[in-house]
């Protein structure tokens, strides 16, 4: 994808409500305050381990370059680290939805405060030997 086209799908996600419940869009997934936008996704590396720290410099070079266009619109941004997020809500405290959920795969995000909603960039892998993604989040729901 393009970043004009990642640049799209982020300003359609601004402006589209938010649904009733949990459910998947065209863009990824959406709940209740939150869309997370799926803008791109690398390959699985099941039989060469050996790519993966090239392709997370790859996605991480993209969330940045993204990131610094999304600066000239609403200011450098916050860099936000889910690490504690992630441990409280192992903790057992009660973290909201798309925190919850992005602190088990995304390590921090690039978030910026704009038009009342929240809008954030991040490199998610689940596991080592799962795809790259690259991510979007728009969401209504303050950071915990």
């Amino acid at each position: 994808m393009t970043t004009a086209r990642h640049l799209a799908t982020i300003d359609l996600l601004r402006l589209r409500p938010f649904p009733g419940r949990c459910g998947r869009s065209e863009a990824g997934d959406s709940g209740p305050g939150y869309h997370v936008a799926e803008l791109a996704t690398s390959e699985h590396f099941w039989e060469d381990a050996s790519r993966i720290e090239p392709v997370a410099e790859q996605y991480e070079a993209e969330r940045d370059a993204l990131s610094a266009l999304l600066a000239g619109r609403w200011g450098e941004p916050q860099v936000f680290s889910l690490w504690s997020v992630f441990r409280r809500g192992m903790d057992g405290e009660d973290i909201p939805e798309p925190w919850h959920g992005l602190s088990g795969h995304v390590p921090d995000l690039h978030l910026w405060r704009a038009d009342g909603r929240w809008i954030a960039l991040g490199v998610s892998q689940w596991d080592e030997e799962l795809p790259f993604q690259l991510l979007a989040v728009v969401t209504e729901t303050d950071p915990p």
